[in-house]
């Protein structure tokens, strides 16, 4: 029989994952899907085909008949108490699968603590903007027993993902650490649009000339977020897609591990200041690129660059 999958985290990457998992997976029970507000799990299964997910009301009722649990959500700490509260039932031959980026030691230490109940545990977090969960082509890191590892692929290439990198049988937690370090170059990435597009302005080459050379020389993620800055999307968005407050977790997870191994990391040290006060400006609905905005701020022009 087909195992039957629940899904627990509902935010913006979590969506379009669990889409993707309904529309394009393996041919399974309906999905049971929790959040902590039930209406968004009732809005996402209203969009879906009828008869494809089951809503739970409760992380309790979400995990109790089911072989595989997806975790999708914000922070370290949300994540260990969701497991804390799914381990207060038997998971003897349960999968959970954490999808969210979280620093190596909380992976490590879920897995120690799900294995030692008798589950099974694979750290799963991913690359890729909430419009690359909807697509379906987010880049996959998994992590923990090859066996493990192997039940999760049928929902990853050509269903949630493009790309799979896999670490079988490697720590959860250097899955994670992969994911703490790479997103370092995507807040490097916007930091240096930010600075950029800055001194275009201030030195009379404009900022559609250097969009223009950013669009030839770094099609792609560089040329999304070089728009998105140009269209003043970093201040007007109500809904931050990278929201500052994440942003400033995950470089707080890649600044304690540089200082617990003596490594420097001068580049998002100055990041996260701007980070910080991107908070001040726009309080929680600051997005990554409004980085741009406390560059534009520095360097004596408004934080807004269109009215």
């Amino acid at each position: 029989m087909s195992p039957q999958l629940s899904w627990i985290g509902l935010g913006n990457m979590g969506r379009g994952m669990v889409s993707n998992l309904v529309t394009k997976g393996p041919e399974s029970p309906p999905v049971i899907i929790y959040n902590r507000t039930t209406s968004r799990s009732e809005a996402l299964s209203s969009k879906l085909p009828k008869g494809k997910t089951t809503i739970a009301t409760s992380i309790t009722k979400a995990v109790k008949n089911v072989d595989i649990i997806f975790i999708c959500l914000s922070n370290d700490a949300t994540v260990t108490s969701t497991v804390d509260t799914i381990l207060e039932q038997d998971v003897s031959g349960k999968l959970i699968v954490d999808c969210s980026t979280v620093g190596p030691e909380t992976s490590n230490a879920l897995a120690k603590k799900i294995s030692g109940a008798g589950g099974e545990f694979v750290a799963m977090p991913v690359f890729g903007a909430p419009a690359m969960a909807d697509a379906g082509s987010l880049i996959c890191v998994l992590a923990g027993p090859k066996a493990s590892v192997q039940k999760v692929l049928p929902y990853t290439t050509n269903v949630m993902g493009r790309a799979n990198i896999d670490f079988s049988d490697q720590a959860p937690g250097q899955a994670t650490l992969l994911k703490i370090i790479g997103n370092t170059f995507v807040i490097n990435m916007v930091e240096s649009l930010a600075e950029g597009h800055t001194l275009a302005e201030s030195s009379g080459l404009g900022t559609d000339n250097l969009h223009q050379w950013i669009s030839v020389m770094f099609p792609g993620p560089y040329t999304a977020y070089s728009s998105r800055m140009l269209a003043g999307d970093y201040y007007k968005r109500e809904d931050p897609l990278f929201a500052v407050d994440l942003a400033r977790k995950d470089a707080g997870h890649a600044l304690k591990i540089a200082e617990q191994k003596g490594a420097k990391l001068r580049g998002l040290e100055v990041a996260d200041q701007h980070l910080k006060e991107v908070k001040e400006h726009l309080g929680a609905k600051g997005d990554l690129p409004s980085i741009y905005g406390a560059v534009r701020k520095e360097s004596g022009l408004k934080f807004e660059n269109v009215e």
